[in-house]
C-alpha cells in the first residue's frame, strides 16, 4: 500500500499572521485569571507588521508588513485596550486600491518595472513606539515617525520633529536617558556612501541637536548604544549592492550583501558634543539588537548584544512572512569590552550560549550598569530554525543567572516590557503580549519580575489576534 506523504502543515505561530488583523476600539479587557497589581499604572504600547497580504497577494518579507499598534492603558483595576494601523498615506492608498502598490525592504513594487521607480517605497510604520508627553511615534527606519494620538491612536500624520528635512530618515531605535529626558536617536541617508545622521531631542521629541558622517558604503544599520557619556555604533559587515535596486530587478533586502572581510566597524560619539571619539574595526559579526550599554569603573565601555555569526537571520526573517520558516539563524547574549578613546575591543565573551533576540533592560537603567537584562528565547529543545521565539527571560548580570518563563506548548510571547510600580519602586513587573497557538487567542500576560518562573499574576483577554510584534514601550502615569 502507498503512503500519501501529507502535505506540511504550518507550525502553531504561524496563526497569528495567517490572516490581516482586526483593529478594535477602546475595550475593557477581561481578566482572565489573578488581579491588575496596584501599583501598575500607565499604558503599554506594542507596534507590529499586522498586514502581510492584500488583494490576495502575500508581502515578500516579515518587515514589509503593514503597522498596527496596540495599547492597554491600566487604571485603577481596569484595563482597556485599543489596537489600529498607522494611516500612513501609503496604507491608505492601497486600503483604497485593494491591493499591493508599493515595495518595500523585501519586494519590489508590483507590476511593470517602471512602478518600481514611481511607487518605490512605503514607509510601513512598523518597528517601534516612542512616548512623547503630548504624542505616540509609530517608528520605521526607511522614513519619518508618524504621529498619534496617545490614547485614541488615531493617526495625526508623519511629524519632521522640527529637524528630520527632506530625505532624513528617524530609526526605530532611540535611545532615552531617564536622568536628563534626553533622546539619542539616528538615521540612515543612502547615497554612493551613507550618511549617518545623529539627533538628539529634548524630552518632547524635539530635535535641538544633529551630526552627519559619512560611512563606508551603504551599510545596514538597526541600532545603537547609550553608553553613560558615549553613543556607540556597531557598524556589521553588511553592505547595499545598490545596482539592481536601482533598475528595479531586485529589492532592498536581497540587494543586502554579508561581507565579513570588512569587520564590524565601531564609531564612538561623545554625547555632549556628538563629534567622533574614535572609529576602529574589530572582527565580523551581525546584530538587531543591543541590550544596553554603559561605562565601568575603569572606563571602558560594556556592551551587552544579542549576536549572530552572520547575516542568515535576514533570510530567516523573511520566511516568517511565509508562515513556514527553515533556515537556523542563532543569536546568543554577548559582551563587548572596549577602550572608547581609541575604539580598540579589549575582550567578546559569550553571557549565555541560548538563543536570545529582543533583549532590554529596565528604562532606568538605559545607559548605566543595569543588575537585568529581559529578553525573548527559544524554550529548551526548540528548533530555532522551525520556530519563533516562545519563552521569555531576565539574566541576573551579578549572579550570572538566568530565570525563564516558559509558557508552554505552542505559545509565543512579545518582548517583555519591564514597567516599574508605581507605588514601590523596588517593585517591578514585566508585560508580554501572548499568541496563544492552541486557541487561537491573544492575552496580555503580567509577571512579577522577581518571579519570571512563578505563574503570571494577570492574564487580560484581548477582542482579537494581535500579530508577532517587533517592539514596544511602557509609558508610566506622570508623577
Amino acid at each position: 500500500m502507498h503512503t500519501i506523504e501529507k502535505k506540511s502543515i504550518k507550525k502553531p505561530w504561524a496563526g497569528a499572521i495567517a490572516k490581516p488583523a482586526t483593529e478594535f476600539p477602546s475595550t475593557q479587557l477581561p481578566i482572565l485569571s489573578g488581579k491588575i497589581p496596584d501599583g501598575l499604572r500607565g499604558t503599554l504600547y506594542r507596534n507590529g507588521p499586522a498586514r502581510l497580504e492584500r488583494g490576495g497577494i502575500r508581502m515578500g518579507h516579515w518587515f514589509d508588513g503593514d503597522g498596527a499598534i496596540l495599547a492597554v492603558n491600566f487604571t485603577d483595576a481596569v484595563a482597556t485596550g485599543v489596537y489600529r494601523y498607522v494611516q500612513t498615506s501609503g496604507y491608505q492608498e492601497e486600503a483604497a486600491a485593494g491591493k499591493l502598490l508599493y515595495g518595500n525592504y523585501g519586494m519590489t513594487a508590483p507590476g511593470p518595472i517602471w512602478n518600481q521607480w514611481q511607487k518605490p517605497i512605503k514607509n510601513a510604520a512598523n518597528t517601534s513606539v516612542l512616548a512623547l508627553p503630548d504624542k505616540l511615534l509609530a517608528l520605521w527606519e526607511g522614513g519619518k515617525p508618524h504621529a498619534l494620538d496617545l490614547q485614541t491612536l488615531e493617526t495625526w500624520g508623519e511629524d519632521d520633529l522640527g529637524g528630520l528635512t527632506q530625505g532624513l530618515n528617524y530609526s526605530a531605535h532611540y535611545k532615552r536617558d531617564e536622568q536628563t529626558g534626553e533622546i539619542f536617536n539616528f538615521g540612515i541617508s543612502p547615497g554612493l556612501n551613507a550618511t549617518l545622521n545623529i539627533y538628539k531631542s529634548d524630552s518632547t521629541g524635539r530635535i535641538i541637536q544633529q551630526a552627519a558622517y559619512q560611512l563606508d558604503g551603504i551599510p545596514l544599520v538597526h541600532d545603537f548604544v547609550l553608553a553613560g557619556q558615549y553613543i556607540v555604533f556597531f557598524i556589521p559587515p553588511v553592505r547595499l549592492n545598490v545596482l539592481p535596486l536601482l533598475i528595479g530587478t531586485n529589492n532592498y533586502s536581497d540587494s543586502l550583501e554579508w561581507q565579513p572581510r570588512l569587520g564590524t566597524q565601531i564609531l564612538v560619539i561623545d554625547r555632549e558634543t556628538l563629534s567622533v571619539v574614535s572609529r576602529k574595526e574589530t572582527e565580523p559579526w551581525y546584530q538587531w539588537h543591543f541590550a544596553n550599554g554603559y561605562v565601568d569603573a575603569s572606563g571602558s565601555v560594556i556592551v551587552d548584544i544579542a549576536r549572530y555569526e552572520d547575516f542568515q537571520t535576514n533570510q530567516y526573517l523573511k520566511e516568517v512572512a511565509t508562515g513556514e520558516t527553515h533556515t537556523p539563524a542563532k543569536s546568543t547574549l554577548g559582551r563587548v569590552h572596549l577602550h572608547p578613546q581609541t575604539g580598540k575591543v579589549t575582550s567578546i565573551q559569550q553571557l549565555l550560549n541560548e538563543h536570545c533576540e529582543f533583549p532590554n533592560v529596565p528604562q532606568q537603567n538605559v545607559g548605566q550598569a543595569s543588575r537585568y537584562t529581559y529578553m525573548s528565547k527559544s524554550r529548551s529543545g526548540t528548533d530555532i530554525s522551525q520556530e519563533v521565539v516562545n519563552a521569555i527571560a531576565r539574566f541576573d548580570n551579578k549572579t550570572e543567572t538566568l530565570t525563564e518563563a516558559d509558557l508552554g506548548e505552542n505559545r509565543y510571547p512579545s518582548e517583555p516590557i519591564p514597567a516599574q510600580d508605581t507605588q514601590n519602586p523596588a517593585q517591578s513587573w514585566v508585560l508580554t503580549v501572548v499568541y496563544d497557538g492552541n486557541s487561537h487567542t491573544s492575552e496580555v500576560w503580567i509577571f512579577d519580575s522577581d518571579r519570571l518562573d512563578a505563574e503570571p499574576v494577570c492574564k487580560l483577554g484581548l477582542p482579537s489576534v494581535i500579530p508577532h510584534s517587533f517592539h514596544g514601550t511602557w509609558n508610566p502615569v506622570s508623577k
